[in-house]
């Protein structure tokens, strides 16, 4: 599925925010807690914390 991407501004501040659509789209819900990391240069990865620590503890059993 090709979905249209969201046009964002950063503020003052910072903050971006990002449409309910999106972020129902990514199954999270308000609330959700967030792990960020800059991918390269023009990228941010948004990752669900609890996922991030599912995939260490399963790097761990390796």
């Amino acid at each position: 599925m090709i979905r249209e991407p969201a046009e964002l501004a950063i503020d003052a501040e910072g903050r971006v925010t990002l449409p309910m659509g999106l972020l129902a789209e990514a199954g999270l819900d308000v609330g959700a807690r967030l792990l960020a990391y800059s991918d390269g240069d023009g990228r941010i990865v948004l990752q669900r914390e609890a996922d991030a620590i599912n995939h260490l503890l399963e790097l761990g059993d390796l």
